[in-house]
């Protein structure tokens, strides 16, 4: 189901934020925008109390934990309801984890070995990360040697540039405080971010 959504919306947002009150709400407020992949990251405080919350509530999107960086933080994500997992880079033990509890994993790679690393550990797609280091160009030569995996880059991406990530070759682009910001949160400003991703999925579809 991840990657049938991603293909279709080609985007997913990942949120990061110190408080997340309402998990429920920014998922609507995303899913109305065009974005029905949302990564709530272990960088934001108890936020397994977040996932749980959010995953309880049927608002049509598929809701993931991000910065997940080994066992411990992939079980727990998954025990608060997570659907899907991203790590930042390669996490053999995060990686275990989801294969035996069934869950769709997207692991970090930046070079050509880790991104055949992330394949052999079962990863779904590729996560490229840092994006904003290397350039749409640098997701095209990898394309080269590895035409049948699917890349999302992450990290520096917005409307601006969506476009020509997906040109390069991306399954989808990541949405990060472009559509999704602290402040956005803060002031429940679901209308502004429903609008944005709007924005944003428009210029990934282009």
């Amino acid at each position: 189901m991840l990657i049938d959504t991603l293909t279709a919306d080609r985007a997913l947002a990942v949120v990061r934020a110190p408080r997340i009150d309402d998990p429920g709400a920014l998922c609507r407020a995303l899913v109305a925008g065009g974005i029905r992949t949302v990564e709530f990251t272990f960088t934001t405080p108890s936020v397994e109390a977040v996932i749980a919350a959010a995953a309880a509530e049927p608002h049509g999107a598929l809701v993931g934990a991000g910065t997940v960086t080994d066992a411990r933080t992939a079980e727990a994500a998954i025990a608060a309801g997570a659907q899907f997992l991203v790590t930042p880079g390669l996490s053999e033990s995060a990686a275990a984890v989801a294969r035996e509890a069934g869950v769709p994993i997207m692991l970090g790679a930046l070079s050509p070995s880790e991104v055949m690393r992330a394949v052999e550990l079962g990863s779904a797609a590729v996560k490229v990360f840092p994006a904003s280091a290397v350039g749409p160009g640098y997701l095209k030569d990898l394309r080269g040697p590895f035409p049948g995996i699917p890349f999302v880059p992450s990290g520096g991406l917005h409307a601006g540039n969506a476009a020509e990530w997906m040109s390069a070759g991306a399954l989808a682009v990541t949405a990060g405080s472009s559509v999704v910001g602290a402040a956005d949160i803060e002031e429940a400003a679901w209308e502004a971010v429903a609008e944005k991703a709007r924005v944003f999925t428009a210029a990934a579809h282009r």
